[in-house]
C-alpha cells in the first residue's frame, strides 16, 4: 500500500567549491615547468583560487574568432588563457632558477614565503 502522506524530498544543495591555497600572487615571476610552453618565463597576469589556475603574460596564447556586433567589428583575437597552478614554478630571486617555496609565519602574523632552493624571501607584488 502507498503511504497516505507523501513527504515533499528535501532540495540537495551543492556544496560551496573548495578554494584551492596557490603558491603564486599577481605579478610574480614564474617559469612553466611542463606542457607546450615549458621552460618559458612569464609574469602572472590573474590567479584564479576558485579552479586553481593562472594566466601568464605570453603563455598558452590562443585564438578565437569574433563574430561582428553593432558595437565592435569581427576578427581573431589572440589572448593568453589560464593554465593550472601545478605547471608554473616561483623563480629563485637569488639565482634566477625555478624553486619551490615554504612558508614562514612572522611575529606581526604575517606569512612570508621562502625559496626552498636558496632561502631568500619571496616579497608579495601587491
Amino acid at each position: 500500500m502507498k503511504p497516505l502522506v507523501y513527504k515533499k524530498r528535501r532540495r540537495l544543495r551543492s556544496q560551496p567549491t573548495p578554494r584551492f591555497k596557490l603558491h603564486v600572487t599577481k605579478g610574480d615571476t614564474v617559469q612553466v615547468i611542463s606542457g607546450e610552453d615549458k621552460g618559458k618565463r612569464a609574469r602572472v597576469l590573474r590567479v584564479y583560487p576558485k579552479t586553481g589556475r593562472v594566466t601568464l603574460e605570453g603563455v598558452n596564447v590562443v585564438k578565437r574568432h569574433k563574430k561582428a556586433t553593432q558595437t565592435t567589428e569581427a576578427g581573431i583575437l589572440e589572448f593568453p588563457a589560464p593554465i593550472h597552478h601545478s605547471k608554473v614554478m616561483l623563480v629563485d630571486p637569488k639565482s634566477g632558477a625555478p624553486t619551490r617555496i615554504r612558508r614562514r609565519i612572522d611575529k606581526d602574523g604575517t606569512v612570508e614565503r621562502i625559496a626552498a632552493r636558496s632561502g631568500q624571501p619571496i616579497p608579495r607584488n601587491r
